[in-house]
């Protein structure tokens, strides 16, 4: 961002039109800022009643000077674990009132830096609203700051500290005094902005005695002066560019919303279940997958797994049932012994009346030749038949090599193969984490999008276990993973 100046904006009144200054006002929850804004304005501009989703423009003379007043969306303040209510209050209502709770933002909305786009080429000051009659800790501190800095650099020479709802503070007790007494995340935000600060108090009607807000055009002048005339130059592409990643951001916060939402209605009523069976190579972290599916260590990783082994959870309001199977031969089906085919069979059998999906795990530091492809396929349907397809899901294992690469990207990266691959999968896959079980949100996902299959495959849910499956060659398993109904070797938590 970058500070430029103009004859018309240091005092040249040589123009036809009155020389302007330009006014954003930047807030929390129940900070005041839109009553601040009507403050200015001397007039009733904004709605102060209502939750504000978009930066709005209001424009009025002081002093023979056009002055432009940008009121825009609250800024988000992250819970506070030491007051869970703060998140719940209401946006544009004044400091003098508490004001009906705060809608849950949605996607219609607006990030509140979005207004400094409506006061070209840039604003003059940046007035941070904070109302003397909330809290100001240290996550309103960082909210603040992270608000000025979406914006970009040099942010905090335009910026001063507007307090609202002072004629809530006792008798005989100054601003002064109240930001000596709030704390260090207050007296920090007040010396950030150079010790620029102003109070309103927006119950006071316009009157002759009322001094307040052409004592505040005093200061902004005083702060052009001092910034030599100079303004905050806007650069609307970053802006955008950050309005688009906070989208994106609220879109995902609000799906896992509504995947707590869905899990909670489950509460009470019978879990749904899932029954899966992980399927690959040996090495590829089928365990490790199993283990942060199910939210806790059930499969012993970083072994070589000899016999199935089936444990079950409730994992996101589902009864998700896994079974872990001895892995394959990378590169041919007659290289598996007999023994590991029959038990991946087998694993299919422990889940009656058949798998749901069959997770084929691939870690994505592998490459995928045609040999290997086929080497996979091959296995599939040697064991489960034509028609295990339907049921296949490709699970991307040790996704936290991709760093901030997306997995459709890695996929492109992939070649053909792995295309093909996913292709014959009907194009269901995911990427998992493996490494940290119970505290990866994509499980969250990867059971909609199993569920997804499910509903995709209609009166065919599931894969039917064969007879062959149960043949008593195929006796190789745990003790305690016996095909029974009853599930005698599972552990439900």
């Amino acid at each position: 961002m970058a500070a430029v100046s103009s004859a018309s904006d240091t005092g040249d009144h040589r123009g036809r039109h009155p020389p302007e200054r330009r006014l954003l006002i930047l807030g929390g929850p129940q900070s005041g800022k839109t009553s601040s804004a009507n403050t200015i304005l001397g007039d009733k501009v904004f709605d102060s009643g209502t939750e504000t989703t978009h930066s709005n423009v209001g424009q009025t003379e002081i002093f023979g000077r056009r002055v432009t007043v940008v009121d825009t969306p609250q800024w988000a303040i992250p819970a506070d674990p030491e007051d869970n209510t703060e998140a719940e209050s209401n946006d544009n209502a004044t400091a003098d009132s508490e004001g009906p709770p705060r809608p849950a933002p949605s996607l219609d909305s607006e990030g509140p830096c979005m207004g400094a786009i409506l006061c070209p080429p840039g604003p003059h000051v940046i007035l941070l609203v904070v109302s003397v009659t909330q809290p100001f800790t240290d996550v309103h501190r960082k909210a603040a700051e992270e608000q000025l800095g979406a914006l970009g650099g040099g942010t905090w020479r335009y910026s001063m500290v507007l307090f609202t709802g002072v004629d809530k503070l006792p008798k005989g007790v100054f601003i002064e005094e109240h930001i000596a007494n709030t704390g260090e995340a207050l007296q920090w935000l007040v010396e950030r902005c150079g010790s620029r600060y102003h109070a309103f108090d927006n119950t006071r009607k316009e009157t002759e005695d009322n001094t307040q807000v052409p004592e505040l055009m005093e200061k902004v002048e005083e702060m052009i002066t001092d910034n030599q005339g100079w303004y905050f130059e806007v650069n609307e592409l970053i802006l955008l560019e950050e309005e688009q990643a906070r989208r994106a951001l609220e879109e995902e916060r609000m799906r896992m919303e509504e995947h707590a939402r869905q899990r909670e209605q489950m509460i009470g009523g019978p879990p749904r279940e899932l029954r899966l069976l992980l399927l690959g190579w040996k090495g590829v972290g089928k365990s490790s997958v199993g283990n942060a599916i199910l939210g806790r260590r059930y499969f012993e990783s970083g072994q070589e797994t000899e016999l199935c082994l089936r444990r079950q959870a409730l994992v996101c309001g589902r009864r998700v049932t896994i079974v872990d199977t001895p892995g394959w031969d990378w590169f041919s089906v007659r290289r598996t012994p007999k023994r590991i085919r029959q038990e991946s069979q087998r694993g299919a059998a422990l889940l009656r009346p058949g798998p749901h999906t069959l997770l084929l795990v691939l870690p994505v530091v592998s490459s995928l030749t045609a040999r290997k492809r086929r080497t996979l396929l091959a296995h599939i349907e040697t064991l489960f038949g034509d028609g295990a397809c339907l049921h296949t899901m490709v699970l991307f294992s040790c996704g936290d090599w991709l760093g901030r690469t997306p997995i459709e990207e890695h996929i492109l990266r992939g070649g053909r193969e792995l295309q093909r691959l996913l292709e014959y999968c009907g194009n269901y896959y995911h990427v998992l984490d493996s490494k940290t079980p119970g505290k990866d949100r994509s499980v969250s996902v990867l059971l909609d999008k199993i569920e997804e299959m499910i509903r995709e495959n209609g009166d065919k849910a599931f894969l039917p276990i064969q007879d062959e499956w149960l043949s008593e060659e195929s006796s190789y398993s745990s003790d305690n993973t016996e095909p029974e109904d009853d599930c005698r070797g599972c552990q439900l938590q």
